[in-house]
């Protein structure tokens, strides 16, 4: 029977975190405290996501009027949509390319390179000039940027996720799977408090003209902090016996591919209704709100702020959920519950600003019950040698195709068509995720 891998770090809990410690040490492994391993997996996830949330909210407030100004607001918000989407197909790309860094250089080289460039990328889109001073070159710039992000988020993956979670003790993986989840919520609030302040204490003129930048040198900033967190597990000789000892080493991804590519596309289709949701309540609804002029900036993202506070509530619940009924149940069950959401979706979105506050809360709340649960999904079941390479490949595709154009299509066919056109999306994403969970029943896969 394979073993299957999730994204997940520890409880935090001090008697529960000696336990795991004395647990690991009587198998045989390295002293390595999950408590470590926790704290540099969040530390990691929040920076990633406060980078990912950054450019989707400028994606809606800020890049139409600087790169697009030669174009009506809605179009130059699918434009935005349209580069938005490039981090997303560049990243398997990315952890193909440092993966194969990692074999020869080693696994802190990897990632030093990887965050650099994430941080160089970011920050050089703080310092990019708009339409007006460079004209279709601010555009090819920022799509190049925007590619860098991409393969930088790709070469990120450090395997301490996989690490936390094949020494999770039976009957709380779910919670472990639920904490490697919460950077997603953490980042977003932040990145959303941050826009709020510059948003309200700044006039239109001067927001467009600089404000907006500030948050893109705040990442760079926190990339830093978080590479040296990070660095400081990695590169230690425990953890890298640890590692060693669980073979969490990459593989030739074309080897991963021949291989095991099935379980790859399992897992990404697996998690699908999440990571469909995840662009819809977050992005999606800003643009739309906005757009549609029946809410001001800064009350949509103060009420997306309270919901991603109600997403970090419903994590916590997906955990000890999931501990009762299974992984496999619990992402079955919010596959229904995002299906039913998509039937409403329309009536809520048309409904006035207390129905769009309603759209905006409750699919945060689906959101962190789903997405809680989502990397014991992405991460499929691999043979030992594939663990490392496979959970990072399989979360890069679930990102493809569940969430890299979920904005565009969503804001595309709801703007021209009627917002219905939403309500299928979200269906398409729940059909999928029940169709891969039975397929992944019939090979009895490991729960």
């Amino acid at each position: 029977m394979m073993t299957s891998i999730s994204s997940t770090p520890t409880e935090l809990n001090s008697s529960n975190l000696e336990h795991d410690a004395r647990q690991i040490n009587a198998n045989g492994h390295s002293p390595v405290a999950p408590s470590e391993i926790a704290v540099g997996v969040v530390i990691g996830r929040a920076s990633e996501y406060f980078d990912f949330f950054v450019y989707g909210i400028a994606s809606v407030l800020v890049f139409p009027a600087v790169f697009f100004p030669h174009m009506d607001r809605l179009t130059g918000t699918l434009w935005s949509f349209v580069i938005f989407s490039f981090a997303f197909v560049a990243r398997p790309f990315g952890t193909a390319l440092f993966m194969a860094a990692q074999r020869r250089w080693g696994r802190g080289a990897k990632l030093t390179m990887a965050l650099f460039l994430l941080g160089f990328s970011t920050a050089g889109i703080a310092f990019l000039p708009g339409y007006a001073s460079l004209g279709f070159n601010a555009i090819l710039l920022l799509s190049a940027l925007r590619v860098l992000q991409g393969l930088a988020l790709g070469g990120s993956w450090d395997g301490l996720p996989s690490l936390l979670a094949l020494n999770a003790p039976e009957g709380r993986r779910g919670w472990y799977a639920m904490l490697g989840q919460l950077g997603a919520p953490v980042g977003f609030v932040i990145a959303s408090a941050l826009f709020l302040f510059l948003h309200s204490n700044l006039n239109q003129a001067d927001f467009l003209a600089w404000g907006w930048r500030f948050p893109f040198y705040v990442a760079f900033a926190i990339n830093v902090v978080a590479l040296f967190a990070r660095l400081r597990l990695v590169v230690t000789e425990e953890y890298t016996q640890l590692l060693e000892e669980r073979e969490l080493e990459p593989v030739p991804l074309h080897q991963l591919m021949r291989d095991q590519g099935y379980n790859i596309f399992l897992g990404a289709f697996a998690a699908l209704a999440s990571y469909a949701l995840f662009h819809i309540v977050t992005v999606f609804p800003l643009s739309w709100i906005v757009l549609s002029n029946t809410q001001t900036v800064d009350e949509v993202l103060s009420v997306q702020i309270v919901g991603g506070a109600l997403a970090v509530v419903g994590m916590l619940a997906s955990g000890r959920i999931a501990d009762k009924i299974g992984r496999r149940r619990t992402l079955g069950a919010l596959a229904v519950a995002i299906g039913v959401f998509s039937a409403v979706a329309p009536m809520l979105l048309n409904g006035g600003p207390v129905m769009e506050d309603a759209f905006i809360l409750i699919g945060f709340v689906l959101l962190g019950l789903s997405y809680g649960q989502a990397a014991g999904a992405v991460t499929a079941n691999f043979a030992t040698k594939y663990r490392y390479a496979g959970a990072a490949l399989t979360a890069d595709f679930a990102w493809l195709i569940g969430a890299a154009f979920a904005p565009l299509v969503a804001l595309g066919l709801s703007a021209h068509f009627g917002l219905a056109y939403l309500s299928l999306y979200l269906l398409s994403g729940s059909v999928c995720t029940l169709a891969a969970l039975r397929v992944n029943r019939s090979l009895e896969i490991k729960d």
